[in-house]
């Protein structure tokens, strides 16, 4: 069974948002307990695109079903579907969002307390 990863979206010191890929093996603070704010359930039709924005907070991002792709200033698609999870922490950066394929995209997103 391959190792379980989660991708972290996150801003430079210059404000523009990377993508880079966290597993639990090589960062052992994700398995530890986290202080949450809840729980959202969200469906987004298929072709939906926000055009660049930020993170509204640090949370985290479970795809339940469909599929996505997020675009980075560097030009990077990073694509994700049903299991994958995403850690969003580029507050102060800005990526793209779009619900690719035919099925809507629901997700759990879970808000991090401060």
């Amino acid at each position: 069974m391959p190792a379980m990863t989660i991708t972290r979206l996150h801003a430079d010191s210059d404000g523009q948002s990377h993508a880079e890929q966290l597993s639990l093996d090589t960062h052992p603070k994700l398995t530890s307990l986290m202080a949450a704010q809840g729980v959202q359930f969200r469906s987004i039709e298929a072709g939906h695109f926000l055009d660049w924005h930020p993170a509204p907070r640090r949370q985290f991002v479970i795809m339940l079903s469909g599929h996505m792709e997020i675009g980075l200033p560097d030009g990077s698609l990073h694509r994700f579907g049903p299991g994958d999870v995403l850690l969003a922490e580029d507050v102060t950066g800005k990526h793209t969002r779009r619900v690719i394929g035919d099925e809507p995209r629901v997700t759990a997103t879970i808000p991090l307390a401060d």
